[in-house]
């Protein structure tokens, strides 16, 4: 019996590749950012553990009971290195607590290691002055006053004596002025110009017109009127040399 068997193999349906379309993806933005003006606590290298504890405490101990302020003070504080202090009296200063902050500086200053800085008192008394704690800034810079001397350093001087002019300290400006001479300033150390030009246009925006004029006698610097005093003093030593 023949036998045939036909098998027909039809191929199979070519499948048509989909056009490829280029698809567009839309992606939202999202910014997030701090809440208000002050970031929150950093860790690492700006703020240590230690010192975030000791901020977090002081504020906790402000909104409460202020009787345990001073046992922080003196219990939390007492303990932190050099570096921790610092950093948590800059942190509570930024965060525009002054009053905690000028707590934190006067436990700063009962340290063996603490030495004068001028630059820290301008910046505390700029914070005082933005929250008008304005009795604080005389305060302080009496207790400045009964350290006898400063360092009269061109930098730190300069923003102090700045700061406290920004802030209408008169009383407090003059002060800083005798302490100033009293530590040397224009005879020990060298004639600073730029200090001599910010106090004498300072004192007499402030109404101290004779302390600008003693000034401006000694170091030759009022309102720009430097080069006319140094023609001055050049015919002078002229006139004494002819002599």
């Amino acid at each position: 019996m023949a036998f045939s068997l036909c098998s027909t193999f039809s191929p199979h349906p070519s499948t048509t590749r989909p056009t490829n379309t280029r698809k567009t993806r839309t992606s939202l933005i999202i910014r997030c950012g701090p809440r208000n003006n002050r970031g929150p606590l950093v860790k690492g290298r700006v703020l240590s553990t230690e010192a975030i504890q000791a901020v977090q405490s002081l504020k906790r101990a402000h909104r409460g009971d202020q009787s345990k302020l001073n046992d922080v003070l003196s219990e939390t504080l007492t303990r932190l290195i050099k570096a921790d202090l610092i950093a948590a009296f800059n942190e509570l200063r930024r965060q525009d607590h002054a009053d905690l902050a000028l707590k934190v500086f006067s436990v700063v200053r009962t340290e063996n290691w603490y030495q004068t800085n001028l630059g820290i008192y301008a910046d505390l008394v700029l914070a005082l002055g933005k929250k008008g704690m304005m009795e604080d800034i005389d305060r302080l810079i009496l207790d400045l006053e009964r350290e006898g001397t400063i360092p009269c350093d061109d930098k730190g001087l300069g923003r102090l004596v700045k700061a406290l002019i920004t802030t209408e300290r008169r009383e407090s400006t003059v002060r800083i002025y005798n302490l100033m001479k009293r530590s040397g300033w224009g005879s020990t150390f060298p004639s600073y110009n730029y200090v001599a030009n910010v106090l004498s246009k300072g004192l007499r925006r402030l109404g101290e017109e004779t302390i600008a004029e003693e000034i401006d006698a000694e170091f030759g610097w009022s309102c720009g009127r430097l080069g006319e005093y140094e023609v001055l003093k050049d015919l002078k030593c002229k006139t004494n040399a002819s002599m």
